[in-house]
């Protein structure tokens, strides 16, 4: 009944009309224009005080800003609703019991396996190691630096830490942007509603449904900043920078993005030897979805499209999109993962750390942990980084490194993590036998 009435095709038509309107095209153009104009606005720095400087780059940077706060302030109650919809629509607990299982499993392996082809590229292109590059960067740097290569999660707090995974107060949680948390209590709601009657459950159904339809309001308002938004932003950036720190990221940024075209093609692999669908078919029913990410930077606003292209165009039985779509734009960011593993072999070069085998492992126990339940918004993974470099003695100032370039990488690993959610959900349709035909059999 509620798998009826839950139509991920009514949430995501205005996306099909922005993705028809080339939001992507108008965001790569943007993005040049941006680069343009912060690097006229560092070369005539000098002709304006410091104070007309920082005010003009503040409104340029305006609509950026704007759209971040408007994806961060609805992607919790969107989560929530889609996470509660998706499992109270499944048509039975012992269903989702068994595909929760594997997913599980699936979206742990997949991470490890991206933070692996990260660190694997690293190690041969070795970004970071550029002598003029790490003097500038060692000169900032505190002059002694401690490891902290055997920083973890002591065994006796485990159970502690295992009972905070559940909110004590979801509001709480909610106010304060615990994602873990409160896709866990949306998963319990939406459990205990597909445990009761339909009759009674109807009621909270359709509230659900209608936040999920005032939220998917406030995402195409968003959209619409999208392309002033990557402007603002990149101009923002490259105005305080200079088009010389750019310039200067290009092999962490080419190790970055050549890492990401690793994770698309193991992705490929995947589809192919284990869900036997056709890599190249698959790439283009998913095209819109991929353009419509990387113009937003955000796997939660295209959340609707990627839901409904699984569905129509990937041949995904809806009880399995609708509960692996919504938990993998939570939990399932490889992008991400990668980029904070490469990111992490960067500034270690820079800062003339070595990375030991424990270190590394903490690196991908850390980025996993990290990954889980946090937003998928532009920008989320900058945090997530800060936090791991901690934890292995890097100094988290060097983020304010590649903070001039992660606008552009943002936008490149947020199509990965689409395209992994995707992947899931076709593979694990094909494990689940629900709807095994091909997509094309070509």
């Amino acid at each position: 009944m509620f798998a009826q009435r839950f139509n991920p095709k009514a949430l995501a038509k205005h996306l099909h009309s922005l993705v028809e309107k080339k939001v992507w095209l108008k965001v790569l153009i943007a993005l040049f224009l941006g680069i343009l104009t912060g690097a006229l606005l560092k070369e005539f720095q000098n002709s304006f005080s410091t104070l007309i400087f920082n005010s003009l780059v503040n409104w340029i940077g305006l609509p950026g800003k704007l759209f971040l706060a408007l994806i961060q302030m609805i992607v919790i109650p969107l989560v929530f609703v889609s996470v509660v919809r998706g499992i109270s629509s499944g048509q039975s607990i012992e269903q989702l019991k068994k595909l929760g299982l594997r997913v599980g499993i699936y979206f742990i392996f997949t991470t490890v396996i991206a933070i692996t082809i990260g660190f694997s590229i690293s190690a041969l292109i070795k970004p970071g190691q550029d002598a003029s590059l790490a003097r500038e960067a060692t000169s900032s740097a505190p002059t002694a630096i401690e490891t902290n290569t055997t920083a973890g999660l002591p065994l006796d707090t485990l159970p502690t830490k295992i009972v905070e995974l559940l909110p004590q107060n979801p509001l709480v949680a909610m106010t304060e942007g615990q994602m873990l948390q409160i896709v866990l209590f949306a998963m319990i709601v939406g459990f205990a509603l597909l445990s009761i009657p339909a009759q009674q459950s109807e009621p909270l159904m359709t509230l659900f449904a209608s936040i999920q339809d005032v939220c998917m309001i406030v995402v195409k308002w968003a959209m619409y900043l999208a392309p002033l938004a990557v402007f603002g932003l990149i101009a923002e950036t490259t105005a305080r920078s200079g088009i010389e720190t750019l310039a200067g990221m290009m092999g962490y940024v080419s190790t970055v993005i050549l890492g990401l075209v690793g994770v698309l093609l193991f992705y490929l692999l995947l589809l192919r030897f284990v869900a036997k669908q056709n890599p190249f078919h698959f790439l283009s029913k998913i095209r819109q979805v991929q353009l419509l990410a990387f113009s937003t930077s955000s796997s939660a606003a295209v959340m609707p499209l990627t839901m409904e292209t699984a569905e129509k165009d990937l041949n995904v039985d809806p009880n399995v999109s609708r509960f692996i779509i919504p938990l993998g734009t939570t939990i399932n960011m490889d992008g991400t993962a990668l980029y904070q593993g490469v990111a992490t072999v960067f500034l270690a070069n820079i800062f003339g750390i070595e990375l030991n085998l424990s270190s590394m492992l903490l690196v991908v126990v850390t980025s996993i942990g990290a990954s889980i339940g946090s937003p998928g918004t532009p920008g989320v993974g900058i945090v997530i980084l800060a936090g791991i470099l901690t934890n292995i003695g890097i100094p988290a100032t060097g983020i304010a490194l590649i903070l001039g370039v992660d606008r552009i990488l943002d936008m490149c690993r947020t199509v990965i993590n689409v395209t992994g959610d995707l992947t899931a959900a076709v593979v694990m349709n094909y494990w689940m036998k629900l709807k095994p035909r091909p997509l094309n059999a070509r």
